[in-house]
Parts: C-alpha cells; sequence; structure tokens
C-alpha cells in the first residue's frame, strides 16, 4: 500500500493502519506460538499442550502480530513518514480507538484534497530519513530495508543504501523495549498506549535526529505535530491508562536515550561484510541473545557448516536433533533467483525457542520474518544462484562470525576446511577454487512470473535496491544485450540461451 501510493504523487492520500492483536490474558504471543511445532517434536510440549497454546495465542480478530514484525514496523514507518494521522501505528486493532483513527484519517484526507497537498509533497527526502531513524529507535523488521527504498524508488527520490542504513543506526539509539527483542517483552499495543511514534520521536528530537520540516497528511509539519503531543490530553491519559490497567511504567516501554543506555538497548542493525557476503548482508544486532555477546560487546562464533538448499530439509534437521549447539547452519539458493527470497522464520523462531538454540547461527542469502531473533545473518550478497561465495560452502567448512554490538560492524568469513580453523585468506582460496553446491537449484516449482521478477529486479540492483523495478535501467541493459552477437542470436530465435 505505501508502494503504490508513493507512486501517485499528485493525488492526496492517507495510510489507515490496520492496528495489533490483543495478546491472550493466559498463553503465549503469536510468535512464541509458531514453534510449537519444533518444541513439540523436542519433548518440550505434549500434543495437548501444542494445540491448546495455539488456540488462545489471538485475544482479538485482526491487526498484525502482537510482536515488532514487518506489519508492525510498515505501520511505525508509515507514521514516521508522515503518511498517518499522528499516534496511529499499533492502536488496537477493532477497538475505539482505532475506529476513531479511521474517522481521524477520512478528515484527513478530505482536508489534503481541499487544501491541495499531495502524496508527492508529504514523501520527500527527508520523511525517508525520518523512517529510517524511526525504524532504528524502535529496532524494527530487517524487511523494511526491502520496503522503504522501494517507497523511495515509487516516489522518485534518492534510494538509501547500505552507508546510509549504517549511519542512521550509528546515530539513533534503540529505545523501544517489546517482542521481540525485549529486553521487557512487552507486546506492541503496550508501546502504542506508552505513546507510540510521536513519543518515541520527543526523544529523538531531543537528540537532533529527526528532519521536523518535514510534513504530514494534517498539513502540519513533524515538528508542530510533536509540539502539539508533547503538551496533549491524549499523551497523559494514554499512558496513565498503561499504568492503571497493567501495572506497567510508559518509561519502561520507551526509553529515554540514557534509560535504554543504562538497561543495555544496542542499536538495531548491522551489515556484515567477508569473504562470504562481499557485497553485504545484515543482523538484527539488538536482537543477538545478551548471554552469547562478550563484555565488550562482542559476539563470536566459530563453528562448522551445516549446508542445506531447502529450508524444509533445515528444518527437518533441526527437529531430528541433527543441528547441535555450536553449529552454523547455512541455507543457500533461497534469494530471489531461487524462490523469490522466501522468508526462514521457521528457522529463526525454532532456534530461538529450543534451548541450545542460541548458540547455533544461521547464514541465508534468503530474508527473515519481522519477529526473527539471534545471531541469524540474511541478504547475503551476491546470492547463491548469482555466483555469491555462499553457494560454495559445503558442510564441514569452517565459519567466523564476529558482531560488534557496538561499532556495528561485523564479518562472516569462511576460514578454511581442515581440521582446525586458520583464516579468511586461506577460505578465500579454498572458496574460489571451488564449484557451486551440488544441491544448488532453482525451487522446481517457481512461477514463471517470479523467475522475471528475479532478473528484472537483479538487473535494476538487486535486494539492495529494495528489488524494484527500475524501467530506464533494465530497458538499457536489454537494448544493450540486443546489440551483442549473442543477443543477436537469441532475437533471431537461431538458438535458445544456454539452460533453457
Amino acid at each position: 500500500m505505501m508502494i503504490a501510493l508513493a507512486g501517485m504523487t499528485g493525488l492526496p492520500g492517507v495510510i489507515v493502519p490496520g492496528g495489533v492483536t490483543l495478546p491472550p490474558t493466559s498463553g503465549e504471543d503469536a510468535g512464541k506460538i509458531q514453534t510449537i511445532g519444533a518444541r513439540y517434536t523436542n519433548g518440550e510440549l505434549s500434543l495437548e499442550e501444542a494445540a491448546d497454546l495455539g488456540c488462545r495465542a489471538c485475544a482479538s480478530p485482526g491487526g498484525g502480530c502482537q510482536f515488532l514484525g514487518t506489519a508492525g514496523t510498515a505501520q511505525v514507518v508509515a507514521e514516521a513518514l508522515g503518511m498517518t494521522v499522528p499516534h496511529a501505528a499499533l492502536a488496537p486493532s477493532g477497538q475505539p480507538v482505532w475506529e476513531e483513527m479511521a474517522r481521524q484519517s477520512a478528515r484527513a484526507a478530505l482536508h489534503m484534497a481541499e487544501s491541495g497537498l499531495t502524496t508527492g509533497m508529504i514523501l520527500t527526502d527527508a520523511a525517508i530519513r525520518n523512517a529510517m531513524a524511526v525504524h532504528a529507535a524502535f529496532g524494527g523488521s530487517t524487511n523494511l530495508l526491502l520496503h522503504i527504498p522501494a517507497i523511495a524508488h515509487a516516489a522518485g527520490l534518492r534510494l538509501p543504501g547500505v552507508a546510509d542504513w549504517a549511519e542512521v543506526n550509528r546515530e539513533v539509539p534503540r529505545l523501544v523495549s517489546v517482542l521481540p527483542n525485549g529486553p521487557e517483552h512487552h507486546p506492541t499495543v503496550l508501546a502504542f498506549l506508552a505513546g507510540g511514534v510521536p513519543e518515541v520521536m520527543l526523544h529523538m528530537r531531543r537528540l537532533g535526529v529527526l528532519e521536523e520540516r518535514a510534513l504530514t497528511v494534517t498539513g502540519q509539519t513533524l515538528g508542530e505535530t510533536l509540539d502539539w503531543w508533547e503538551d496533549s490530553e491524549r499523551r497523559h491519559r494514554m499512558r496513565q491508562h498503561l499504568r492503571d490497567t497493567e501495572g506497567v511504567d510508559p518509561d519502561r516501554v520507551i526509553f529515554s536515550p540514557e534509560r535504554a543506555r543504562q538497561a543495555g538497548l544496542t542499536s538495531t542493525v548491522t551489515f556484515p561484510l567477508g569473504n562470504i557476503a562481499p557485497e553485504g548482508s545484515v543482523i538484527k544486532s539488538t536482537a543477538i541473545d545478551p548471554s552469547t555477546v562478550d563484555e565488550h560487546g562482542v559476539y563470536r562464533h566459530v563453528g562448522r557448516a551445516k549446508v542445506f538448499t531447502t529450508e524444509k530439509a533445515a528444518i527437518r534437521a533441526i527437529k531430528t536433533k541433527a543441528i547441535v549447539a555450536g553449529d552454523v547452519l547455512v541455507l543457500i539458493g533461497r534469494g530471489p533467483s531461487g524462490t523469490g527470497m522466501e522468508e526462514t522464520y521457521q528457522l529463526t523462531s525454532a532456534l530461538k525457542h529450543l534451548p541450545y538454540g542460541k548458540h547455533v547461527s544461521l547464514l541465508t542469502d534468503a530474508r527473515f520474518s519481522g519477529v526473527s531473533t539471534g545471531a541469524c545473518v540474511g541478504h547475503i550478497g551476491p546470492e547463491a544462484l548469482a555466483g555469491g561465495p555462499v553457494g560454495r560452502l559445503r558442510d564441514g567448512d569452517w565459519i567466523d562470525i564476529r558482531i560488534d554490538l557496538l561499532r556495528l560492524e561485523g564479518r562472516i568469513d569462511m576460514v578454511g576446511d581442515g581440521d582446525q580453523p586458520a583464516g579468511p585468506a586461506e577460505g578465500s582460496l579454498l572458496l574460489a577454487a571451488r564449484t557451486p553446491h551440488p544441491g544448488l537449484a532453482k525451487d522446481p516449482d517457481l512461477p514463471d512470473d517470479t523467475r522475471l521478477w528475479a532478473a528484472l529486479q537483479a538487473a535494476s540492483g538487486g535486494t539492495w535496491r529494495g528489488c524494484v523495478y527500475d524501467v530506464d535501467r533494465i530497458v538499457g541493459l536489454l537494448e544493450a544485450g540486443m546489440r551483442t552477437p549473442e543477443g543477436q542470436t537469441i532475437m533471431s530465435g537461431l538458438t535458445r540461451p544456454e539452460g533453457e
């Protein structure tokens, strides 16, 4: 929806977030519930317990999950872009406060039409920067690293790159403590009651990391909106309601920068490089289990690889206890060219909720759910089926993973295949001399339209440019290709491309 509205720069448009599902009064959140299969097969739950928990996961219909996954993060980003009315993201879906927000949104849309305010006036480079900053402050889903550049592309704006994301995450501390990141695992509706996006922005304003002149759909600037929010009756009423009904201090849900630092909240994402990921990768470093991080804020894991080419095979290995503490689980061929870049939440959730899971790392060219946590490195580039080194890993290879949660730096390297690990230089030589993994292949059921999407987004810059269609770039590449001898042969229909 945000991408569609972003392309309608000459029209008014307001986003009405779907809100969030309320948590059960007794039971487990919707993220943990998705691990009942793995926990059952590992003997941690009976079949009756699993069935009972699954039936009680959601206390209300509609809305996004009770954790800050991709749906919740997208709501937060929409508000940060100025595309919603104030204090809209993460409202309890279907409740009176959510219904009133919908009515406010309709009035805002009418006002935009009457005043000549358009989406193009809201979505600016400053708005994109604010969205990235609020994403960092909330500890949002890594999937928005794809979505925000795609929104920028649709709006005709500058696309943020890896360097921009790294800069923002160094400047902006994480301030929100909700599921799945913690350290206090509150459901996301409590973040709404604690003040939501505008409350977080008040802290960010004091840090000087917001573009306050950016417009919002109300017609006011972000700065004017925050001036209103700071002394509003709504703010004080919501925060008092949280204290009275839940017994929760709102300042323990949305922290000040000082309290966040004291509580050990770290910045959201890190972008590791290395001989496995020469183009980069991403890890939600703030969600690594703190007990596995040393006193200097560094996560270090040197372990043997166990390589899989399908998520189903990797899940089977977890359920049959073929994955043990100390392993590095590697899932390859699951990027855009292999599957359309599938989500691998079943792996990350199983590892999080199994007792040994925090001692297993995951590397993949696929993506994760927004609720994924742990030492899980995704978006590895180049992807395996595009010739990336990750596609030449084998069972038993030594992998060295180093993530500095304070400096937001990291490396993932193959460091040998002998009895003991060697170093990145030796690993690079071994990888360069190898052929791709023998099991590496596109999904046999991959639809033609997904294959076409994968090729076109690769021609447009790939995952780090939001998996978009850059028409000028695609046309340029097609025209250049058609002028080559190979292109002429294909165009003439004398032969088909190799592999077809």
